[in-house]
């Protein structure tokens, strides 16, 4: 069962939220917070495995929260639900670590699926925000490609094959299953992945991977 905060000063979209997510039977809604401070508090408390937040809250918005679940319960994923699309709002989301970003807007199916991806130690960006991050790298993609390039020669063969994977937008257990591995092993990987690449989360990771050329295919951060 994915054990779910979800934080947004409107009660009428944490109602239909809730809706959304009670339709899967693998997701349970544990805690419900009407501002960012509230959030952090109830992480502390319920120890999700996804935080779903809005950006714009009183008290303390969703992105100044972020970094501050992360601290408080370091294996909760956060996702950011919201509205606001703008560049500055997702680079700044991605710079502080989050496991995903989903618009309002968007098929409720993506924010099940989203869920799941982040719960299960892959990324998830909603297709219209992929294709911002994608035109965002797009400037100045020769000297990103040849710095990214660079990044990924100091890994070793099967982290580079792991990276790849990452890049397709697969989590820790389908990296196993596809590699012959322990989801343990994977998750030590990708730890010496993001270390070696300065990364702060898979989003950033399967960026790298994604300017270096690696990826398999168009992936769930990507498509």
């Amino acid at each position: 069962m994915i054990r779910v905060l979800l934080a947004d000063d409107e009660p009428l979209i944490r109602a239909g939220v809730n809706g959304i997510l009670a339709a899967d039977s693998g997701i349970e809604v544990v805690a419900e917070a009407g501002d960012g401070r509230e959030a952090v508090e109830l992480s502390r408390h319920h120890r999700p495995d996804v935080a779903l937040l809005d950006i714009r809250m009183p008290v303390l918005d969703g992105l100044a929260a972020i970094p501050e679940i992360r601290h408080a319960v370091s294996g909760t994923a956060v996702v950011i639900l919201t509205t606001f699309g703008e560049d500055e709002y997702i680079a700044r989301a991605l710079g502080e670590g989050v496991g995903g970003f989903l618009l309002k807007t968007g098929d409720p199916r993506e924010l099940i699926t989203g869920v799941h991806a982040v719960a299960e130690g892959a990324a998830f960006l909603s297709p219209r925000v992929a294709q911002r991050v994608i035109a965002r790298f797009g400037d100045g993609r020769a000297s990103r490609k040849a710095a990214a390039g660079e990044r990924v020669t100091t890994l070793t063969d099967r982290e580079r094959e792991v990276l790849t994977l990452v890049g397709s937008g697969l989590s820790n257990a389908e990296i196993a299953a596809r590699l012959h591995l322990v989801e343990g092993t994977v998750k030590a990987y990708v730890s010496t992945i993001l270390d070696r690449l300065d990364a702060r989360n898979r989003v950033q990771a399967a960026i790298t991977a994604y300017e270096a050329g690696l990826e398999e295919h168009p992936c769930r951060i990507v498509r």
